[in-house]
């Protein structure tokens, strides 16, 4: 149930400012009067209403200063100026000055109503707007984004250095090396901080469904779309937008992207009027997007234009320095969430580092997420971890455990299994969903979906 929206009259005729209480309270308003200026400026204060109608007379204050008292200290009301003959002029100086509207006494009911109503929406769009912003808005990862390698060093230092800018950068590098908090924290070190942060992840929409998110779509322009809708590069205007996967968009979507960096403009999906924004982008893959455009898969003039820097994430096991770094980090954090406290003890902590990592950063937090959830002491030793980890380098032996109860070797899980097997498929194909997909005899959202939950997106 929505609440009663409040109002304060604020007016020096008794009999005017009780006629209006009295309709306004029929008319679902929360009403409060005040008969002089100060009395009115001390109701806002107290009842912070959203909206004050204010007399542009007043005997003992000009309304016009009144206007800017309660602006000032009530900046979440909205002012409608109420003005007799004589007085337009003034009542279109206090719009300059910041009041909402203004009527003319006596005022039709009606015809305030419906200026109540606009200032009301009003307010509403700008707290949607408020709270989405703030979610929008990442802090700077910094802290979480960790490690001490020279190829580390590296990346970090190119961060900084090509945060400041408003050029597109293309992040690239292996599923799970945290290309997105690489994206992340490019926009955190920008001037466009404090604006929104959009994440748009392409492989996971439809393309009629991608182009009306990215661009919005006009009333009718599909079954369906029974009213208008701001695409994503809006709610992006002023701050970054980030296209994840963007090897996975279609041609004709990438030739309504390159319009987008090449103008700033773009229209909604069944609309015809151009729409101007200010959005830096950033885009992210895991493909060898250099060979698609040999291929002919995507666009040589988008590709480059999206490369106009170039970030690329090193792999996991080009950071064998980090690894424990990490995996201590993982399990602090992780030991927080589960309110536990778990130690990696030196054997977990040495079969950690010897393994390659083919799903990077997301794979090891997986796994001592699986540990910590797993172990039943304080301290995490190698059997708490994935049986595949255990496996002696060559043989596919476990060095502890793991034995199936015949003695024959060890019996992965289904889930193991299953995760081998797509990694295997996207490695034949190089990265290619939907070819992996035909492989695997799944459909390519199918394939998403398992790669979402096994952690392999990136």
């Amino acid at each position: 149930m929505n609440p009663i929206p409040s109002v304060l009259v604020v007016d020096d005729d008794d009999a005017f400012r009780s006629v209006l209480t009295t309709e306004l309270t029929r008319m679902n308003y929360h009403v409060s009067g005040a008969a002089t200026a100060a009395e009115g400026v001390r109701q806002a204060v107290e009842r912070q209403p959203e909206i004050v109608l204010l007399d542009l007379r007043l005997p003992e204050a000009n309304g016009l200063e009144v206007l800017q008292t309660i602006r000032d200290k009530v900046p979440a009301a909205d002012i409608i100026m109420l003005t007799g003959h004589g007085t337009i002029d003034t009542a279109i100086e206090s719009i300059r000055l910041g009041a909402f509207d203004y009527v003319s006494k006596p005022c039709p009911l009606g015809e305030l109503d419906v200026r109540m109503r606009r200032a009301l929406e009003r307010q509403s769009l700008r707290r949607r707007a408020s709270l989405l912003e703030r979610g929008l808005i990442p802090p700077d990862l910094g802290a979480t984004f960790i490690g001490e390698s020279a190829p580390f060093r590296e990346l970090m230092q190119l961060v900084d250095r090509v945060a400041p800018s408003d050029s597109t950068v293309l992040v690239t590098g292996e599923t799970g090396t945290g290309k997105e908090v690489v994206a992340k924290l490019l926009h955190a070190r920008s001037p466009r901080r404090s604006r929104p942060f959009v994440v748009v992840e392409c492989a996971a929409l439809q393309e009629t469904l991608l182009q009306s998110e990215l661009f919005g779509h006009e009333r009718g322009a599909f079954t369906g779309a029974d009213r208008a809708k701001a695409g994503l590069f809006e709610v992006a205007h002023g701050g970054t937008i980030f296209l994840d996967e963007i090897g996975e968009v279609s041609v004709a979507t990438q030739v309504k992207l390159l319009r987008v960096l090449d103008t700033s403009t773009f229209r909604h999906v069944g609309g015809t009027s151009e729409i101007h924004v200010d959005v830096r982008v950033l885009a992210a893959t895991n493909r060898d997007l250099a060979g698609m455009v040999r291929q002919g898969l995507f666009r040589e003039d988008l590709y480059y234009r999206l490369a106009t820097v170039l970030v690329t994430v090193p792999p996991l096991r080009d950071r064998g320095a980090d690894i424990e770094l990490l995996a201590l980090h993982f399990s602090r954090l992780l030991s927080e969430r589960f309110g536990v406290r778990k130690r990696l003890a030196p054997g977990a902590l040495e079969l950690l580092r010897r393994h390659q990592w083919q799903g990077n950063v997301r794979e090891l937090l997986h796994v001592i997420e699986s540990a910590v959830v797993v172990s039943e002491g304080q301290e995490i030793l190698s059997e708490h971890l994935p049986a595949y980890l255990r496996a002696v380098p060559g043989t596919g032996t476990p060095s502890e455990g793991a034995h199936s109860p015949g003695g024959n070797g060890p019996l992965a899980t289904l889930e193991e299994l299953e995760r081998s097997h797509i990694e295997l498929a996207l490695r034949a194909t190089q990265g290619h969903r939907g070819q992996a997909a035909k492989i695997l005899g799944i459909s390519e959202r199918n394939l998403y979906r398992k790669l979402r939950t096994y952690g392999l997106l990136g």
